[in-house]
C-alpha cells in the first residue's frame, strides 16, 4: 500500500499549480509598479554592494547606540561615579546598569511584538521609550 500511496502524493501538487495558474496566481511574483513608500525608502540599501546590508533603519539604531555610550561617557567625565541609587527593584544600580536595562529590555519588548503581532513597530518603539524612562528615574 505504501508503494502506491507516496507516489501519489508526489504527484499531488501538479494539478493544484495548474488550477492556480489557471485562477490568476500566475502574476504573484511580478513586479508590481513603483510606488513611493517611506518603509520602503526606510529599509532599502544605502550602498549597493557592501558587504552589510547598511540600511537607514540599521544606521539609525547604531548612531543610537554610539551615541548613548557617547553621552554616557560624558556624564561620567563630567559627575564622575555613576551616580549609584537604590531603586524600586532593590538593586544599586549605576547609569551605565540602567542604560544595559533599558537596551536589554527594549530588544525583548520589540521580540516580542515582532513574534506575537508583527509589523508596525510603532507601538513597540512608544512602548520602549516608556520603558527607558522608566528605568532611568525609577530603578
Amino acid at each position: 500500500m505504501r508503494r502506491l500511496l507516496y507516489p501519489a502524493l508526489a504527484l499531488l501538487p501538479i494539478p493544484v499549480a495548474a488550477l492556480a495558474q489557471q485562477s490568476g496566481w500566475g502574476n504573484v511574483g511580478a513586479q508590481q509598479a513603483e510606488v513611493f513608500s517611506w518603509a520602503k525608502w526606510w529599509t532599502e540599501p544605502i550602498f549597493s554592494g557592501f558587504w552589510m546590508a547598511w540600511t537607514r533603519a540599521t544606521l539609525a539604531f547604531f548612531v543610537f547606540i554610539f551615541g548613548s555610550i557617547g553621552i554616557m561617557a560624558l556624564l561620567e567625565w563630567r559627575w564622575p561615579g555613576g551616580a549609584e541609587r537604590d531603586g524600586i527593584l532593590g538593586l544599586t544600580t549605576t547609569r551605565g546598569d540602567r542604560l544595559f536595562m533599558s537596551l536589554l529590555g527594549s530588544a525583548y519588548v520589540f521580540l516580542a511584538w515582532l513574534g506575537l503581532i508583527g509589523t508596525p513597530l510603532w507601538v513597540p518603539l512608544g512602548i520602549a521609550i516608556a520603558w527607558i524612562a522608566f528605568c532611568f528615574w525609577k530603578v
